[in-house]
């Protein structure tokens, strides 16, 4: 397809991107973010086992165990919603899209919080947390603005999940400053993601089913957005609302089940069983599957904790739900904006299986405490996110030949 062409077929808005002439790794919002979160992914697990068994001291105001979950949660995480906002956003709204110095800055923010953390002894708490804070605050801003201006008013409820995360944020540095540690603040955090892949989840997963799907033989397609989705997001946000403030309480408990079976129902209605021939789709529905499978086992840990430990359920959502299903939306974008065929590669497969054996790996070493299995997730884990940056890294440090955006988000 010409240059031409191309500005024919791309919105307005689109069209004026592509006159984008600057850094390559500063055109879309996706490029930097996941190639830097990926990156810093695999960096803070190399650098957290030798913290856990006392090889190396990290000179952070900051217990180990709590940079750990700060770094992945707030810090990775968080590079990855930002890369999936600044992507999709326009995608939502036909506005342009924000590229060159202002994305270039945004991404300094970022890596200045990073640099704030891991330096935070001598920089002090609050200095510290006040750089990381900026970051999040600072992408609400700009996607909100972009939402509003855009008068895209459903997805405000995408925002809302951030204004939470930011909200935790805010909770975990508050109380490492007051108490020494963080406890509300990461349970908010871990809430507002598994809230924002309800949702998103909950409407590309099976988007990208049925599209996959009806160019295929006649079958079974996933069920349209109903009110039993509706009903099940809603038992969802309630049940981590209470589990954020009363985490033992055997009311949480009963309540996580619940909101496990209504969750695995919802991913049964999606008809995941008919993509394993596409592990592009298949990989959505496998991610997805871990929140359903944290819920249970999370509410496992509070009924019955002497035989589950609640570990366990927390590293279902943390290494699974997440880590699956931000890899699988970071591939699957990487690929549809830069041009390439919707496909999974024996690479990207690749890299798939690794997280999934990662998480494997930490869920089973949360009974017994096995350091071979700590190692071993770890290994999976730095391996897989180390992969990505390896197998996508050239592609999203060059320019984009032709606008390829069109329902690619």
């Amino acid at each position: 397809m010409s240059g031409n062409s191309a500005s024919r077929a791309a919105p307005p808005a689109l069209e004026r991107r592509l006159t984008y002439a600057g850094a390559a790794l500063f055109s879309y919002g996706f490029r930097p973010f996941f190639l830097a979160g990926a990156a810093w992914s695999a960096a803070c697990i190399v650098l957290w086992i030798p913290q856990l068994t006392g090889e190396l001291s990290l000179r952070t105001a900051y217990p180990p165990l709590d940079w750990h979950i700060h770094e992945m949660l707030y810090g990775y995480v968080a590079a990855v919603i930002a890369g999936f906002l600044l992507t999709a956003i326009p995608n939502w709204t036909g506005r342009l899209p924000i590229c060159g110095a202002p994305l270039a800055a945004l991404t300094a923010l970022w890596l200045a919080g990073r640099l704030a953390i891991l330096f935070s002894l001598q920089l002090g708490i609050l200095v510290a947390a006040l750089v990381d804070i900026a970051f999040l605050t600072t992408l609400a801003v700009v996607a909100a603005r972009e939402v509003v201006a855009g008068r895209n008013w459903r997805n405000l409820r995408v925002l809302a999940v951030l204004g939470v995360l930011i909200a935790g944020n805010i909770v975990f540095h508050a109380e490492v400053y007051l108490l020494g540690r963080a406890d509300y603040g990461i349970r908010i955090g871990i809430a507002a993601v598994i809230v924002l892949i309800s949702l998103v989840g909950g409407r590309v997963v099976p988007s990208f089913t049925h599209n996959w799907l009806a160019r295929r033989e006649k079958g079974r397609l996933p069920a349209p957005f109903s009110r039993f989705d509706v009903a099940s997001i809603a038992v969802s946000v309630a049940t981590l609302a209470i589990w954020v403030g009363w985490p033992d309480a055997a009311v949480t408990g009963v309540a996580l089940i619940a909101a496990a079976i209504m969750q695995a129902t919802r991913l049964a209605r999606w008809a995941g069983d008919r993509t394993v021939a596409d592990r592009l789709v298949l990989v959505l529905h496998v991610g997805y599957a871990f929140v359903p499978l944290g819920f249970a086992l999370l509410g496992a840990s509070i009924l019955h904790p002497s035989i589950m430990p609640s570990t366990v359920g927390i590293h279902a959502w943390t290494a699974g739900a997440i880590g699956l299903m931000t890899l699988a939306v970071m591939t699957r974008a990487s690929l549809g904006h830069t041009g390439r065929p919707l496909a999974a590669g024996a690479g990207t497969q690749a890299i798939y299986l690794l997280v999934f054996c990662a998480a494997t790996f930490r869920m089973i070493a949360g009974f017994g405490g096995s350091m071979m299995l700590l190692e071993l997730a770890s290994a999976a884990w730095v391996a897989a996110f180390g992969g990505f940056v390896l197998l996508y890294g050239p592609t999203l440090l060059r320019q984009r030949p032709v606008w390829a955006g069109r329902g690619r988000t």
